[in-house]
């Protein structure tokens, strides 16, 4: 077969795979671009009955009004301590016990791994009423300590499944040997394993922390408290009952992604391979 030709069909399919890969990623850009033309317009520009997405004339002033109209860095504040609290103890209870997944054997095993993925298939909501009634007992409604530990508890799932798979693609010679050279199996886990695993760790990390930030309907309903909202909750005080102020819903509803952005932008280099750390058993 002639060289050019093959050529040439590398190339189309190169120009066409290009062309998916772009509309895809307009696709998935255009709300968030909305959401920018949105919050940069005034309230008479966005109800007029002929608008334009793009504003006319950019309010940044919308960005500004938002902190004296709300307790927007209160706000922040709690979601950051509720995300990383759960996180933190997410981690430090789906280690242990995704390491004893992968390394031990003991009976019930199976029966646990399903049990695990079973608890995945039910949402927050559905469990809504039992878990307000436990808070209750436990007085920890109306509280930035029982969101994280709802957070941590609906996560906690997902991480030793997650991390199961990263330990398992990791070869137990490793830690053979760090035993023979005198570690114990606790230090064989901290010195050998999760050095390795980093990047496993990381993204489960950041999905972990991504999912507590997001969280909204449990902090909807046990929150009561201007104060101690977390901002996904807080930013509903510009959707009153007889309107909602879009231009400032909008512009908290960025402030609300950045954190979540620079997460990425920061590890984005472990992300690729600690979601592909359990695809291969090593």
């Amino acid at each position: 077969m002639d060289s050019r030709y093959i050529n040439w069909k590398k190339a189309i399919l190169r120009v066409l795979l290009y062309f998916v890969v772009i509309n895809v990623c307009l696709v998935i850009l255009y709300p968030y671009f909305v959401m920018v033309c949105t919050a940069l317009k005034s309230r008479s520009e966005i109800f007029a009955m002929e608008g334009t997405i793009l504003p006319i004339k950019a309010m940044w002033s919308n960005f500004v009004d938002i902190w004296y109209r709300a307790p927007m860095a209160k706000y922040m504040l709690n979601s950051i301590i509720i995300a990383s609290g759960s996180t933190a103890i997410a981690m430090v209870c789906g280690i242990p016990a995704a390491y004893a997944l992968a390394r031990m054997k003991f009976k019930g095993q199976t029966a646990f791994l399903g049990f695990i993925i079973v608890s995945q298939m039910f949402a927050p909501v559905v469990l809504l009423i039992g878990i307000y009634k436990v808070m209750q007992i436990m007085s920890l409604t109306n509280s930035l300590l029982g969101l994280i530990f709802i957070n941590a508890a609906f996560n906690q799932a997902f991480t030793i499944w997650l991390l199961r798979g990263t330990f398992m693609s990791i070869s137990a010679e490793m830690e053979q040997a760090a035993t023979i050279d005198g570690c114990n199996r606790v230090q064989a886990m901290f010195k050998i394993l999760l050095p390795v695993a980093a990047p496993g760790i990381v993204t489960t990390l950041i999905f972990i922390f991504i999912n507590a930030w997001n969280e909204f309907t449990v902090a909807l309903c046990l929150i009561s408290t201007d104060t101690i909202k977390p901002l996904t909750v807080g930013i509903n005080i510009f959707n009153g009952y007889n309107m909602i102020e879009w231009q400032y819903l909008f512009a908290a509803s960025i402030f609300a992604i950045i954190p979540v952005v620079i997460l990425f932008m920061s590890i984005e280099k472990n992300l690729t391979s600690g979601l592909t750390a359990g695809g291969v058993k090593g």
